[in-house]
């Protein structure tokens, strides 16, 4: 009888240790994940290459753009770049689909833009297909031109 009792309460001092080291474990304070700044991020890879969509397209030149919170980046003008991205709201449509009043031929020799990446804290994957050279020198703004 004396070692089941002593059994028993080495037992609930156990358990009551355990208890109380998990108790400090859990009341520690939760340390912030990010630290970034007050922007949200903006970081592109932008590639141009020939071909009819993304999937088969040879890509002839990539750049990376970031815009905040500074512009910087292998784009040949990323202050331009970003401040078209700015004037449309990120909207890659309208930076590729801009009125012009250029002539082009219209044979079909196929180039495509992409845009991969985050832009202000948003998910970003955009393709957009032109019918020749002549058509995406006048559609590709400060953005596409590099």
């Amino acid at each position: 009888m004396r070692y089941i009792t002593g059994a028993v309460a080495l037992g609930a001092a156990l358990v009551l240790g355990t208890l109380a080291t998990s108790a400090h474990a859990v009341a520690a304070p939760a340390q912030p994940t990010r630290t970034a700044g007050l922007y949200a991020p903006t970081a592109l890879v932008l590639t141009a290459g020939q071909g009819e969509s993304r999937a088969t397209a040879t890509v002839q030149r990539a750049v990376t753009l970031s815009c905040m919170p500074g512009a910087t980046g292998s784009h040949p003008n990323p202050k331009a770049a970003c401040a078209q991205l700015r004037s449309v709201a990120g909207d890659f449509n309208a930076v590729t689909t801009a009125a012009s009043d250029r002539l082009c031929t219209k044979e079909w020799n196929p180039f495509v833009v992409t845009a991969d990446g985050v832009y202000q804290g948003k998910r970003v994957s955009y393709s957009y297909t032109f019918a020749n050279s002549c058509a995406m020198a006048d559609g590709i703004g400060a953005v596409f031109d590099f």
